[in-house]
């Protein structure tokens, strides 16, 4: 069963207890599709389950990093304040500016780490072990693997830890994970909010 590695700066927002059953939500500020879809469904969780199930948001930054920082989160915590290509998306079809279903969960921004750091840590070997069967792969496939993931992060100065190494397709993503942070499923983009509360609720039997 595969780990989430849940590797945060100091949380921002709330406070984050481990928990049988944990959701993490991992989302960017210039990400439209995290604010139509995932904090809104994530806020319906959280007011379902909050009791029960520990919550967790992480504002992480794969690209748009002018955008995607820890003092944009900061603002759209406080008063609701957007930015980017979000802005720009309730600016046109809603004429404003801010958001009006600022997230009531707790968040953390993602830990970011410069390429130097990343190369000369565990990382690369979490990383690829997040790739489906790479225990199974020969030596010879695993170290052409490792070559290949270095060199696509070579081209990259900062490191956002909770989405790389995870490998995460993308924002948003849900990830549900027990205490021993064992996954029980990931959740990538669109989601019907009925599947993860059904999927929390069969845990929770």
């Amino acid at each position: 069963m595969s780990k989430f590695h849940l590797n945060t700066q100091e949380l921002i927002q709330g406070e984050f207890i481990i928990n049988k059953i944990n959701i993490a939500f991992v989302f960017q500020v210039n990400c439209p599709g995290c604010f139509i879809y995932g904090i809104p469904i994530m806020n319906h969780l959280y007011k379902l389950f909050q009791d029960k199930v520990s919550f967790i948001g992480v504002a992480t930054a794969f690209e748009d990093f002018e955008f995607n920082n820890e003092a944009n989160l900061k603002l759209l915590l406080e008063n609701g304040t957007l930015v980017g290509e979000t802005k720009k998306y309730y600016n046109t079809n809603y004429g404003i500016s801010n958001y009006p279903e600022v997230p009531k969960f707790p968040i953390a921004f993602d830990r970011i780490t410069p390429y130097e750091e990343l190369l000369n840590s565990n990382m690369i070997e979490q990383m690829c072990n997040a790739i489906p069967n790479f225990t199974n792969f020969s030596e010879n496939e695993k170290e052409i693997i490792v070559t290949k993931v270095k060199a696509y992060y070579s081209k990259i100065p900062f490191i956002a830890e909770t989405f790389t190494l995870n490998q995460l397709q993308g924002t948003p993503s849900f990830i549900i994970f027990d205490e021993k942070y064992n996954i029980s499923g990931i959740y990538f983009g669109h989601q019907s909010v009925d599947v993860l509360q059904n999927k929390l609720e069969h845990l929770l039997l």
